[in-house]
């Protein structure tokens, strides 16, 4: 895929441009031709940049102005041009605190600098949740605690603040926080428990880049460029949206009143009968300022951190694709979003580590099995099971610290070459003997358990539509399941349902994800819509 393709007039960037009042999408928004020396908002102090690997640097000063930047006895210079400018140090090792100066017309001192390990934070609502109070949640399992021994001068977040565009923008506003016990309230709970195992790990220092707004779902995290060629329908239907969203509101709003009567006697009836009460009818959204419309917060939150230098990512998002049909072409826009971002940045490799979604009442088994698939299909991926850390009935579980666990033990092993267990069981396949299904693992660790008594979660089906619960029982590194009432299986399903009741784990603690051996063939995410 290359990403970086710019699409001809008649193509659906310059329609969905035109729409919302745009000549084009232009890939940088224009920078003026004077101004002071400044380095991007990326760059202040207290930073952490990447160890072992070029570091650019850049910013903005005045037309034809020499830039020079030192930093640990490398000094490196360029000719601003067209407003900017950009440098590179070459890869250095761990350490600091140093500071950085940046010299042209003006000096700019950077002090209290780490090189070690940066990681982007990205996601949706379970990633953005701070590790302190927030208003409408339940507090984070063991907060105060947690807080007060978050003693740690070499971690830090740079908390990018929310922005939607419909260009891509060039700088992003926010600043670096050290991490003692009263910041670390406001840092991503799940970045903080990421980072503070993977520094106890690695004794290096950690940089966290947390860019996340809840409520929001892939493509608005993946470029114009790459949904316009594989996800047509995506900018097609935000066209027809926008052009008919004064119609919408309109009939919204002649239909107002009566709709409202309808919602008070329905909240009456179900507050009486002890029912779930309906939500108040609100009117449609504007589609063309929504903070989910396509390419948004890629244009807002993720461009403008390009080209900093960085490790890898680690990603908690997928409940605003987890309805049906969203859920079942989940997978290839996932896919598609991961390598679009490292195609953006150059580096095609570089480690993506995500959360499944946890059980609950709105999370479609599908979403799972799309997560899965994503892990199945793309490089360089791990994925954090998190079966046992749910809670049906709070789309934001509290339970936050196994999360970052997880995928700091995932970094360990991908990024870092550590000879660990970092995956809970693996379904690989499946055969038959005796009526009896025997299923074959990956990352089984050093043996499968059974945690808190018999196997359950599974289901077997003669025909392929009916599944009868099943015993199951571990036999060395494979599991064998049965009911006698179901001769010549022919499917098998693991923790299928909205709220899996599963209990396999490795011998390391961790939990085998849900699956079906009946699960469909997995597309290319360039398939048709």
């Amino acid at each position: 895929m290359n990403s970086h393709s710019i699409y001809h007039r008649g193509t659906f960037l310059h329609q969905i441009a035109c729409v919302l009042g745009f000549a084009t999408f232009a890939l940088y928004p224009f920078s003026k031709s004077h101004a002071e020396l400044r380095p991007n908002p990326l760059f202040c102090n207290h930073a952490v940049l990447q160890q072992g690997a070029p570091v650019p640097i850049w910013g903005t000063a005045d037309e034809g102005e020499v830039v020079e930047v030192t930093f640990r006895g490398h000094q490196v210079s360029t000719t601003t041009k067209d407003g900017k400018w950009r440098v590179q140090l070459p890869a250095m090792r761990a350490g600091g605190p140093d500071t950085m100066t940046i010299q042209g017309e003006n000096t700019i001192r950077l002090k209290d600098l780490l090189v070690g390990e940066v990681w982007i934070c990205s996601g949706q609502s379970n990633m953005e949740r701070q590790l302190g109070l927030r208003a409408g949640q339940q507090p984070i399992d063991n907060y105060k605690a947690e807080a007060a021994r978050a003693n740690y001068p070499r971690i830090r977040e740079f908390q990018v603040a929310r922005a939607t565009s419909d260009t891509r923008l060039a700088e992003v506003s926010g600043t670096w926080k050290v991490c003692d016990p009263e910041s670390v309230l406001d840092f991503s709970a799940v970045g903080y428990f990421f980072a503070s195992e993977l520094f106890q790990a690695i004794d290096t220092p950690i940089g966290i880049i947390h860019t996340t707004l809840g409520g929001t779902p892939v493509q608005a995290w993946t470029s114009h460029e790459v949904q316009a060629r594989y996800f047509p329908g995506t900018l097609a239907g935000q066209i027809k949206a926008i052009e008919t969203y004064q119609a919408r509101l309109a009939a919204y709003q002649a239909a107002e009143p009566s709709l409202l009567e309808q919602w008070r006697e329905a909240y009456l009836a179900a507050e009486q009968t002890g029912k779930k009460k309906p939500k108040r009818p609100r009117p449609p959204g504007n589609p063309a300022t929504s903070k989910n419309r396509p390419a948004a917060l890629f244009n807002g939150m993720i461009h403008p951190l390009i080209p900093y230098a960085f490790k890898g990512v680690i990603w908690y998002q997928g409940e605003s694709n987890s309805g049906i049909p969203e859920a079942l072409s989940y997978n290839q826009r996932f896919s598609a979003m991961i390598d679009n971002w490292r195609a953006e940045w150059g580096l095609h490799d570089f480690p993506f580590l995500f959360v499944q979604i946890a059980p609950h009442n709105w999370m479609n088994p599908e979403i799972r099995e799309a997560q899965l698939q994503t892990l199945q299909t793309v490089t360089n991926t791990a994925m954090a099971v998190i079966t046992d850390a749910g809670d049906p009935g709070d789309i934001h579980p509290t339970n936050k610290r196994p999360v970052g666990e997880r995928l700091a033990l995932a970094a360990r092993a991908l990024a870092y070459g550590e000879a660990i267990t970092y995956s809970g069981p693996q379904y690989q396949s499946m055969r038959v003997m005796n009526n009896e299904v025997i299923l074959n693992f990956t990352h089984c660790g050093s043996g499968l358990l059974a945690k808190g008594g018999p196997l359950k979660g599974f289901t077997l089906s003669a025909d392929g539509k009916s599944f009868l619960k099943a015993a199951a029982r571990i036999e060395g590194d494979t599991v064998v399941v049965s009911n006698p009432e179901v001769t010549n299986p022919i499917a098998i399903r693991y923790g299928w349902n909205k709220i899996p009741e599963v209990n396999l784990y490795n011998h390391e603690g961790l939990p085998a994800s849900p699956f079906r051996s009946d699960a469909p063939i997995i597309k290319p995410y360039n398939a048709s819509e």
